[in-house]
């Protein structure tokens, strides 16, 4: 398998070296630059249902939560977890959510989950602050990006080196309750050949939810610091060059410490106070640091052919020191019936001295590393009147996950912990897994009068292994006590089709496989499915109008263990889940009334109606994600059949405010059909956010921002270990200066 790979990535190099020095012959250039990544190019021009949050929307409500910018999309599924956005978990098309493990989460084009085909999960997701703009793939266009293709991808494109010669920059602070503050500051420089940018976040709260602690003391926040930095160094060449080429560096490091649990509220306590956090977890705590390295090369001939080659490598180390076990109960377990539970349940609040190490706190210590060099190369030309791209594209990758986990254990004491037992490095989880890829790409982009297709083949070649030691065995001189390898090859083919109606209305169609790779050592199949669209789009002066129906048609779904889901199976084992059947409808709109008086209204709308999410199969299995035991025609859990979110403005020459409205129906925690069982269920709710700027001077605006504006008081989610609510009301203040 590896000499087929290294054969490949020859002959492919090769062809695209000659194929670049036949194209070079004959060319005009020009000295415009490619500024970055951009995979959608012109939404309506898509050929597949796709969207973009570019930098002016994400200005307008000032988010710094990922969740709240993508409630704005059509077909994507969220569900909060702390509040704050930290650890997003989103799906797509009925994919799955949790820890955005079903879908491609990249950052200028690149993948960035911490090990993107060992372990999806994505403990680390990049700062939502320094994103000028949000790419949403659901189509066929997700073929070309890979390798989970069942959902789509997500793609956030950094902040960009200027555009305009000379230097520029941005200084934007917040702050309010929950001792929040929010920073976030770019520098910048345009020249003729040497470009640069530096970045930084800075954030800071107490969290908005109460530990429990003794009387009279401060016990502590349950809030978050993070410290991000970009720095981008970009070299040009000459702008009397006949051909455009440029060299460009990107490094960056992120920290995160979150004193973040696992642990929820039984469904009494919610009741009471749904932000309190009991005892047992003070010490919680994730701990975090990404270094992100990216190397690019793009050539550009501005005419008919273009390429680039980016090398990365994304290192990624967490420890998430939490609550696991009390008196040999699960968090879970004891949460979801604290009534046979109910010693367990005493230690867990404080209300009684425990015994020494009845308290089972883990580190789940691991490292991360995700490299490789990837490519794409684009060629236009005109063959018998039929407008025609060629695009072709390779990735080689490596990634791994190393878990090195113990766990100490503990005595409840005056509702506070105290350390017993500290364990030996690696003593708990002990093992190491890795993938090898190879995957290519080659699509077409043919426009024949009013009618474009865009067929694309995606090949991927996938080698994993998994290696258990001994948890005796923390420095591994004894080598593994067990291996499990796997290898996986795949084609994924996909069409999408638009036909031009007239200058603004085009109709558009797609199918596509989709694909799941499998984890390291996992016995599970891969995730497989054909998934279908069919809509139209239009765009009118000042107004825009979108419908697309979708069918999600699952061969076999795919369940993996997380920490996040709960339950009692081994972290990372894999189910199958059998057919599956997604199917629905999305709608966005949007429009802008300019009034007699110059004011601007701008307005918006989307909804997403989830009319079927279906298992077409009954099994048992070991993810509790879906529950123990699935029947025909259950219906996928966190799965609300309608979403809404509406927005409105005003914009003067000195003033704005804009309100949005977000709204998703209630959830079945649990895979079922018909009513939902109170232990089960997660309400329907509606989120208003808003904000309101005055601009002081051409340069400085000030602003206050308030996010769930009526206070509702909302369960997120029932895992995985009981209630969560979502964050109350969040209000700052704000200012921002363009340098």
């Amino acid at each position: 398998m590896v000499t087929k790979k290294i054969a490949i990535t020859l002959i492919f190099g090769g062809l695209t070296l000659i194929s670049s020095a036949l194209f070079a012959q004959d060319n005009n250039p020009a000295n415009d630059a490619i500024e970055n990544i951009i995979i959608i190019g012109n939404p309506i021009d898509v050929s597949g249902s796709a969207h973009v949050l570019d930098k002016e929307e994400l200005s307008i409500f000032k988010a710094s939560d990922m969740l709240r910018m993508l409630r704005s999309v059509p077909g994507v599924y969220i569900q909060e977890e702390d509040g704050f956005g930290l650890r997003p978990n989103i799906g797509i098309r009925g994919s799955g959510i949790d820890r955005s493990g079903k879908i491609a989460i990249m950052e200028d084009g690149v993948l960035i989950a911490p090990a993107p085909y060992t372990a999806s999960s994505a403990y680390y997701f990049p700062t939502a602050r320094r994103m000028s703009a949000v790419e949403v793939l659901k189509g066929p266009s997700a073929v070309a990006v890979g390798p989970r293709t069942t959902g789509g991808a997500l793609n956030m494109i950094s902040t960009q080196v200027p555009d305009e010669m000379g230097m520029s920059g941005e200084l934007d602070f917040r702050a309010g309750n929950h001792d929040l503050t929010d920073a976030h500051a770019y520098l910048g420089s345009r020249g003729k050949r040497f470009s640069w940018l530096v970045e930084t976040v800075q954030q800071h709260t107490n969290g908005f939810k109460e530990l429990d602690g003794p009387a009279g003391l401060d016990n502590g926040d349950t809030g978050f610091d993070v410290q991000d930095y970009m720095v981008k160094i970009q070299y040009d060449t000459d702008p009397s060059a006949d051909i455009y080429q440029s060299v460009r560096v990107k490094l960056g490091a992120t920290q995160q410490t979150s004193n973040e649990t696992y642990l929820g509220l039984t469904d009494t306590d919610y009741k009471v106070n749904p932000y309190r956090r009991y005892a047992a977890s003070g010490r919680d705590q994730f701990n975090g640091h990404h270094e992100q390295m990216q190397l690019s090369y793009v050539i550009d001939n501005n005419n008919n052919w273009r390429g680039e080659v980016t090398v990365y490598d994304n290192d990624f180390h967490r420890d998430w020191f939490k609550l696991q076990k009390i008196d040999g109960k699960s968090q879970g377990a004891i949460t979801s019936d604290p009534i046979t539970n109910a010693a367990a349940y005493a230690i867990l609040t404080g209300a009684i001295i425990s015994t020494d190490d009845a308290v089972v706190l883990r580190h789940n210590n691991r490292f991360y590393n995700s490299k490789g060099v990837q490519g794409k190369f684009s060629y236009d030309l005109d063959m018998s009147g039929m407008e025609t791209t060629i695009n072709i594209g390779f990735r080689v990758h490596e990634d791994y996950e190393d878990r090195k986990q113990r766990e100490d254990k503990f005595r409840m004491e005056n509702m506070e912990l105290v350390n017993t037992t500290l364990a030996a490095p690696s003593s708990k989880t002990n093992r190491f897994s890795k993938s090898d890829v190879t995957s290519f790409f080659v699509s077409t982009d043919m426009t024949m009068g009013n009618l474009s297709l865009s067929p694309g083949v995606r090949i991927e070649e996938l080698d994993n292994v998994r290696y258990d030691y001994s948890t005796s065995d923390p420095s591994r001189v004894a080598g593994p006590t067990k291996t499990k390898k796997r290898s996986e090859d795949a084609t994924i083919m996909g069409l999408g089709a638009m036909y031009k109606l007239n200058d603004n209305v085009r109709l558009i169609a797609g199918v596509h496989q989709g694909y799941q790779p499998p984890g390291a050592g996992s016995k599970a199949k891969a995730e497989e499915s054909v998934n279908f669209e069919i809509g139209a789009r239009a765009m009118i002066d000042n107004a825009m109008f979108e419908i697309i129906a979708f069918i999600s048609d699952y061969d076999n779904i795919v369940g993996t263990v997380t920490t996040s889901t709960g339950g009692t199976a081994n972290i990372g084992d894999q189910y199958d889940g059998g057919a599956l059947k997604v199917q629905g409808l999305e709608i966005s709109s949007a429009r802008s009334i300019t009034t007699a008086s110059g004011l601007e209204i701008p307005m918006s709308f989307q909804y997403t109606l989830t009319s079927k999410a279906d298992f077409e199969s009954s099994f048992k299995s070991g993810f509790d994600g879906w529950g123990t035991s699935v029947i025909k025609g259950d219906r996928l859990p966190y799965m609300p059949k309608n979403q809404m979110r509406a927005s409105v403005g005003v914009i003067g020459e000195s003033m704005s405010a804009h309100v949005s409205a977000s709204y998703a129906s209630e959830v079945r925690a649990l895979a079922g059909q018909g009513g939902i069982p109170d232990n089960q269920l997660i309400d329907a709710r509606w989120i208003l956010d808003a904000v309101a700027n005055y601009k002081v001077s051409e340069t400085v605006s000030a602003y206050v921002k308030i996010d769930n504006l009526l206070d509702e008081v909302y369960v997120a989610a029932r895992r995985p270990a009981g209630l969560r609510p979502g964050m109350d009301r969040q209000v700052s203040v704000g200012v921002n200066i363009q340098l």
